[in-house]
């Protein structure tokens, strides 16, 4: 944990720490867990706990019950369809504006990633994939610059990641969507609108895995 992170004031932290349990699959879609649960596992307050859950409960991430319990929501084919459609329209925008603005170790540190990912499909390490894939994604996108779209796209990465998690659950690490080095190698030839063109197919494998996954239960 780096400095800059332990000085955020701890309801920061909580949201941040519970976020990255619905993002990388430790929170399942349907799984149900006390706040006190929440306040045993991460060692935090109450009250920071509760301000967590109220932010993430706003934000759709998560449902709040009132026996004190919450959990992430089970997604329909319709609300995929709906997250899809408006990633496909946001994130190859925010990969072609970034590739305007990419440089050789931007390049280098997203190569470093992707390798990871691919070390993490290997060995069969669902957490890590998710991880990694995520930290792929948003290390390219930030390079965008586009403070908004950018806040839209971790408002929808936050709902959508979850049901990816089940995927893996059902279907392994291997077959995952991931054209990375077709983006990797659409960006160091300079070329923004195949850098977007590897994110969308990208997009569309994944949506797919997901309906897959739902025609054998919801996610």
């Amino acid at each position: 944990m780096d400095q800059a992170f332990e000085k955020l004031p701890a309801h920061e932290l909580v949201y941040r720490s519970i976020r990255e349990m619905i993002l990388f699959g430790e929170l399942a879609p349907g799984q149900s867990v006390t706040i006190q649960g929440l306040v045993s596992v991460l060692g935090a307050g109450m009250t920071p706990v509760r301000e967590a859950i109220r932010r993430l409960t706003a934000e759709g991430a998560l449902e709040l019950f009132g026996n004190r319990r919450v959990h992430v929501p089970t997604l329909t084919l319709p609300q995929i369809d709906e997250l899809y459609f408006a990633r496909q329209a946001l994130e190859p925008r925010l990969a072609c504006l970034a590739a305007e603005r990419i440089t050789p170790s931007d390049i280098m540190q997203l190569d470093l990633i992707d390798q990871s990912l691919n070390a993490a499909i290997e060995r069969g390490d669902v957490r890590a994939y998710l991880e990694q894939n995520h930290r792929f994604h948003f290390t390219l996108y930030q390079r965008s610059e586009a403070k908004i779209l950018l806040s839209i796209c971790n408002a929808l990465w936050l709902r959508a990641g979850p049901s990816l998690r089940v995927v893996c659950g059902k279907f392994g690490t291997y077959n995952l969507p991931d054209m990375h080095e077709e983006a990797l190698a659409a960006l160091r030839a300079g070329d923004p609108e195949a850098v977007a063109r590897a994110i969308e197919g990208d997009l569309l494998q994944g949506g797919e895995q997901i309906r897959l996954s739902l025609g054998q239960g919801a996610v």
